[in-house]
């Protein structure tokens, strides 16, 4: 059965693959520059999404002895290699391509009404792609019995650790903009007859772009190196742990994702006095079975439990 992650994949990319291809041919077309941006856009996209789905694959491959916490991490790396594509492809193309029109000749740039019509299509296949993404998106938020608010969307879009879902959410979003700055820029050369606004139409997409892939970057580097959970957890964890009566302190925890829901966790703990060896192994049990609580998706045996002599 497809996860959410998956399910919201799939979506982006049957919609960017029949995107890519309509862009092209109203690009060679109509010749605009900003539509030219676009289709190296929804190209990009689609190759983002297969590789994305490479990621997800590759991090449900059992643990072996070479990757003994399994490749939950191939996620964190595919979705970074993703986020430089976009940096790197869709764009530094797009900034290429509305520098060239701008300070080259003025391009030909016909039959805007095509572009219209295929700005509308795609805008209504991403809108759709998106919608999917961000149901799955929302599912912790209400899991956890909080209201979808501009607050608790931030603070989820902050902490998450799913970044398939995070990926196709910001391309989505960034494909809409996209669009939208499409569509401005080939309106205002349709009736003023200047190619300028088409071609910086083209150089603002590339902005959007490069900009949305280093956020992402951003938050794949933290994850690929080593990322804590989120400050909300770790506090219900101390409290969880402190509230079982024979724990008399937390010495130490220490916290790392191995995927976007799989943890290692570290913790030491100094009980009271007077437990026996049965008392004290019961209690570990405890302590382990306080953590999923916290982190039910994760696994008991990445849970190591020390207690202090």
């Amino acid at each position: 059965m497809a996860t959410g992650s998956t399910k919201a994949v799939y979506a982006a990319l049957f919609g960017n693959l029949g995107i890519a291809v309509t862009k092209f041919i109203a690009a060679a077309m109509t010749g605009s520059a900003a539509m030219w941006a676009e289709s190296y856009h929804s190209a990009s996209d689609t190759v983002n999404q297969i590789l994305l789905l490479v990621g997800i694959k590759v991090s449900k491959k059992p643990a072996t002895d070479m990757h003994q916490f399994g490749f939950g991490k191939s996620q964190f790396f595919w979705s970074f290699i993703v986020a430089t594509m976009i940096f790197g492809i869709s764009g530094i193309l797009s900034l290429e391509q509305g520098f060239s029109s701008l300070l080259g000749e003025e391009h030909n740039f016909e039959n805007p009404t095509i572009n219209y019509i295929v700005l509308a299509i795609a805008f209504a296949f991403e809108a759709n792609a998106l919608r999917i993404a961000l149901v799955q998106f929302k599912k912790p938020i209400i899991d956890r019995g909080e209201k979808i608010r501009p607050s608790t969307l931030y603070a989820e879009f902050k902490g998450s650790k799913d970044t398939s879902i995070l990926t196709v959410v910001v391309e989505d979003s960034a494909a809409l903009l996209g669009i939208g700055v499409a569509a401005l820029g080939i309106f205002l050369t349709d009736i003023t007859g200047n190619t300028t606004y088409d071609a910086v139409g083209s150089i603002v997409i590339g902005t959007i772009l490069m900009s949305f892939a280093i956020f992402l970057a951003k938050e794949n580097r933290g994850l690929l190196i080593g990322e804590a959970i989120s400050p909300l957890q770790y506090r219900q964890i101390m409290f969880n742990v402190n509230s079982i009566p024979e724990v008399h302190k937390i010495v130490t925890m220490k916290t790392m994702h191995l995927g976007p829901t799989t943890v290692l966790v570290g913790i030491e703990v100094n009980l009271i006095d007077g437990l026996d060896t049965d008392k004290i192994e019961t209690i570990t049990d405890t302590i382990e079975s306080e953590i999923m609580r916290v982190i039910p998706e994760s696994k008991k045996e990445y849970i190591f439990v020390e207690i202090e002599k």
